[in-house]
Parts: C-alpha cells; structure tokens; sequence
C-alpha cells in the first residue's frame, strides 16, 4: 500500500491544515460526480478519503509515524482502515464538506444569484432486495427536508417585502479593505459580516422562519433504481435536497443503496451461486431436477455420472449488467448427499451394489486423468 503521505502529497511535518487542504483538492477531483463512471477516479478517491482519515487524527497518525500500516490494526479494530467502501468514504467527505453542498465545493463556494448558497446535500439509504436488483425498481421516499417558508415566499422578510441592499457592503457581500505596507498597498477581500456575504438585509425578520426563509417541512420523492446495481453503488437527486436559505437554490439528495443478502444465493457480480445437493442416484443415473432462480424456478439437467462439485450453468439466469450487455448466470454446484440413516431395504440394496460395483480411481490416477490444466482452472473457479 501506498505511503499516506505521499497520495496527498504533503511532508511527513505537515500540519492538519495542509493536509485538510490536500485531501480537498484531491477529493474534488476525482469526486465520481466529475468522473461518472470511473473505477479509477473512485479507487483514487476512496485512497486519498482513507489516508486523510488517518493523518487528520493526532493517535491514529502518531501509530502510522511509528509503525506504518501495521500499527493502525489496534487503532481501526484490528482490521486497518484498507479497502473500506465508497459509501465510507463519501460519508467522510460529506461530514467535513458537505455542509456547503457539493456545488459549493466544484464551484470554490460562489453564491447562486442574489448572493444566496444553494441548500446542504443530504445522504440517504435505500435497502434493495435481490428481486429488486433484477428487476430495476421505483421507490418512494418520504424525507425531512427544509422547504421555502410559505410566509415570507422564502424571502426571510416579513410579509414577503424584498431585501434591501446591504448598508455595509453595498449590495456585493463583499468588505475590501486597503492597507499600506512599505511595499505598497495590501488589498483584503473578505466576506461582509453584516449580511453574511448574501449583499442583502432584512428590515423585519418573518416571524414564521426567524428571517432563514425556510422551515422544516415532510415531502415525497421517487428514485428509480435500475437493474444490476450492487450495495454501495448510489443515485443522486439533483434539486431535491434542502432549501437554500432565503431562495437559495436546493441541495442534492445522494441515496446509497444497500442490497440485502439473499440466503439462496451467493452472488459474484452478475453471477448467481447456487448450492444444489443431490442423491447418489440422482447422480449417478441423471435427473431433471427444479432449482430456484431469482424471479422463481427453472429446470436443470444432472448429467450422469456427475461428481460432487461440479458446477453446472444456466445460461442468463443471474443477474442484469448495470450497464447492459445481458445477464449473468446461475451456477449450481452439486454436493453428492449421503443419509445419515438407512432402512433395512436400503442397507441390504446398498450392500448388494457394493458387491459388483467398480472400485473408484485412486487419488493418483485421478489428478492424472484430470490433467494439469483442469487444476489450473479449477484453482482459480473455486
């Protein structure tokens, strides 16, 4: 694993400012809403998230100084902190900068028009189960959320009256301030402290909403989710998230999807893994058996003769791509059953086939007959 210092390209002396400042700057560019798509851009993202995780945390940098990246298994539960999702990382990146809102962010914090900051991001979760996934489903949502104020109109001003220009800055949200050096005039822009940087203020606050120009309120919102996603994958609802305050633009809603696990199944991307046990006879002899699907049942052949182990496939009967092309499969491995209890009619049956049947191969004779290519294959299928 990479150096934490070295992905965000700080020294090992930096202090927590630089480093916020480094991750930042990585962060938004390799943000997956700049590059939709990327497996790259997000494995880099999720990097940078995790080395700054670590470095802005005084013990858990003092263990990585000493130790490197051994020394955080006590500190992260014995585990470190590689390899952990996407959903983690952007939770941390939201916590430490979402309250300005992703468009804030990409944008070096501007003001929508008239000054106002659009709304803060929220994240949601959305558990899906297995069906779903195959399917692609609609949800509804009903979220809290904070609306326009329906008595101010959003404004903040009581009555609705509009705002009028700020004394202190005049209407630019902005206080220069001039100061002579022995090198020349020093020019300092800094945001107005009166109006906040908004270039506006209210002559009577709305009673309703203490002048913000919005308030709590409850209200639905509808998220299709296509087939094929995966637990960690997410939908942005772009506009739909808080309001701005006094007419800001809204927010974005993120909504990380979570998929349940389905007993039946375990499932590798598109591929779906079924374990099927089987009599001896039905392995010996053949059968058509009935093995449930995601959307149901199908019918699978057992070849004659079939070991235990061995995977069948059916073709298309797994999971949609996520980005098309088909499904998976299922893939159903069979495991040779054998009774714990036998009837007398059994026993004396079994005894009868153990007098004429063939001895089976030895285990030597076996891994030649499968030959070095079939274990090379099955070393990396198992």
């Amino acid at each position: 694993m990479r150096d934490y210092y070295e992905i965000l390209g700080v020294p090992r002396d930096a202090d927590a400012e630089t480093i916020k400042k480094a991750y930042r700057k990585l962060a938004l560019k390799y943000h997956p809403d700049r590059n939709a798509g990327s497996k790259e851009a997000e494995e880099k993202f999720k990097e940078a998230t995790e080395a700054y995780e670590v470095l802005r945390d005084p013990q858990k940098r003092a263990m990585y100084d000493r130790y490197g990246h051994a020394g955080l298994g006590g500190a992260s539960g014995g585990g470190g902190f590689t390899g952990f999702d996407f959903a983690e990382a952007l939770n941390i990146f939201m916590r430490d900068f979402g309250g300005f809102g992703l468009e804030d962010l990409f944008t070096g914090g501007r003001r929508s028009r008239g000054g106002r900051r659009k709304g803060p991001d929220m994240q949601l979760r959305l558990p899906l189960k297995l069906a779903e996934v195959a399917s692609g489903t609609r949800k509804t949502l009903r979220i809290k959320v904070f609306d326009p104020c329906d008595a101010c109109g959003g404004t903040g001003s009581a009555g609705g009256a509009a705002p009028r220009a700020c004394g202190t800055c005049g209407g630019t949200g902005e206080v220069r301030r001039v100061q002579r050096s022995l090198l020349g005039q020093i020019v300092s822009v800094t945001t107005c402290p009166t109006c906040r940087g908004e270039g506006t203020e209210i002559a009577e606050l709305c009673d309703r909403c203490d002048g913000e120009g919005v308030v709590r309120a409850e209200r639905e919102v509808q998220v299709e989710v296509p087939p094929g996603v995966s637990s960690g994958d997410y939908i942005t609802l772009r506009g739909q998230g808080h309001s701005g305050a006094r007419g800001g633009a809204r927010g974005d809603i993120i909504v990380i999807l979570e998929v349940e696990e389905d007993p039946r199944f375990v499932r590798d991307g598109a591929d779906l893994i079924y374990e099927l046990p089987v009599t001896f006879t039905q392995a010996a002899l053949g059968a058509e058996v009935e093995v449930p699907t995601v959307e149901g049942t199908a019918r699978l052949t057992i070849p004659a003769g079939t070991q235990s182990g061995r995977r069948l496939r059916l073709e298309g009967k797994g999971l949609p791509h996520l980005r098309g092309g088909g499904r998976g499969d299922l893939i159903v491995r069979v495991h040779v059953w054998v009774p714990t209890e036998l009837t007398p009619e059994q026993t004396a049956l079994l005894r009868r086939l153990a007098e004429i049947e063939d001895p089976p191969p030895s285990a030597i004779g076996a891994e030649r007959e499968r030959g070095i290519w079939s274990r090379i294959r099955e070393a990396f299928t198992a």
